[in-house]
């Protein structure tokens, strides 16, 4: 699945009514989690018969399009899933996910109906009852190179600078490049955001810490103002807008990192980090988030696919303790930032895990993200 994202043009008044579109979505999806918990939904098809039976219930319901209130309860029900299956593996506490009630939706999905895409595909027509109307879009993408009936679902979405329109579009994305015939492995850091088996280091670009001065100045705008005032929900958007543009930032930074990576090398062997773990040090907690780690990782596993390469996650344990030249296990703080062992191994303490992480993928200790069957059907 391919995801193409716009940015939608329109008058105030067609913003309003998405606004609405979302409220409606997040009832039907309130009202599919509250009828789950009063046990009147065992399966997804009692959420879809009751989904026509709220829209005749409710006059604003049936404003929304039936398919996109169908979604609204899918929503709902892959949180009753996901819960469900928590459970079967034994989870406990929070981490359980008990499906929650939305507070804040700010997007609603549409499937194959409701909206009519222009012949130029430069502008898109919402037909159901909520008045959306004609959105202009704009974009780098062309979706002349694919088919109306390859879109399988339309999301709007709102965000702190504006309104966009993503198109989720069915094609298998395969791109063929030259084989390097080079293997590396890669160790994450908070110095350095990556260090490499060969030695080469990728610095830390910490988004978060270069605009944190902003972020405060706009936290403190906000505070200021009267609650429910003009000039506080004013004060709220620039904040959005600022947190925006840093999350931006790391993905763009993740998705070029990653691409560069997997097309320059056969074998990318990386760690396989419980990043959810690691940020309950309070005392890392920022700048762990900072770093991305987890995003870089889901973008190297999906362009691995793209392009046809292994990549394997293997466990961290012990990586920078254990000596890559005769495996000694070579006890040190994280503070010790040189790995010295007695065999007379002297190198940076990342480096030295990078290798370690490169050899335990290339063993059988690593989990192959992607399978060299995969790579041979492509």
């Amino acid at each position: 699945m391919l995801v193409l994202e716009f940015k939608a043009y329109a008058k105030p008044n067609q913003f309003q009514s998405i606004d609405e579109a979302i409220r409606i979505c997040q009832f039907i999806r309130n009202k599919s989690i509250r009828l789950w918990m009063d046990g009147g939904a065992k399966s997804w098809f009692d959420l879809s018969k009751y989904c026509a039976i709220w829209a005749k219930e409710f006059d604003f319901a049936n404003k929304l399009g039936a398919m996109a209130r169908q979604a609204s309860a899918e929503r709902a029900w892959a949180s009753i899933s996901r819960f469900y299956e928590n459970i079967k593996k034994g989870i406990k506490g929070k981490k359980v996910g008990f499906p929650k009630f939305q507070k804040d939706s700010r997007s609603v999905e549409y499937k194959t109906n409701s909206w009519k895409l222009a012949a130029d595909r430069k502008s898109i027509t919402f037909t159901d009852k909520c008045s959306i109307g004609k959105l202009k879009l704009k974009g780098t993408r062309d979706l002349n190179f694919y088919q109306p009936d390859q879109i399988k679902r339309i999301r709007l979405i709102k965000r702190a600078d504006g309104y966009y329109v993503q198109f989720c579009i069915q094609v298998d994305r395969v791109e063929l490049v030259p084989m390097t015939g080079k293997t590396i492995g890669l160790d994450v850091g908070l110095k350095e955001f990556y260090t490499d088996s060969n030695g080469e280091m990728v610095p830390n670009p910490r988004f978060l810490r270069r605009g944190e001065a902003r972020l405060k100045r706009a936290g403190r705008l906000v505070s200021r103002k009267v609650k429910g005032g003009l000039n506080r929900r004013k004060a709220r958007v620039i904040l959005g807008k600022r947190h925006l543009k840093i999350s931006r930032q790391r993905k763009d930074h993740a998705v070029k990192l990653a691409r560069c990576v997997i097309t320059s090398n056969d074998v990318v062997v990386y760690e396989d980090l419980r990043v959810s773990n690691m940020i309950k040090n309070h005392c890392l907690a920022k700048s762990i988030s900072d770093a991305s780690w987890y995003q870089f990782r889901m973008f190297l596993e999906y362009f691995g696919k793209v392009f046809g390469r292994i990549t394997i996650a293997v466990n961290p344990a012990y990586t920078s303790q254990e000596c890559s030249s005769c495996g000694v296990v070579v006890k040190k703080s994280l503070s010790t930032r040189t790995h010295i062992c007695q065999c007379g191994c002297e190198m940076d303490r990342d480096h030295n895990a990078a290798i370690n992480i490169l050899n335990r993928g290339i063993s059988t200790t690593g989990h192959v993200g992607t399978s060299i069957f995969e790579i041979v059907n492509a």
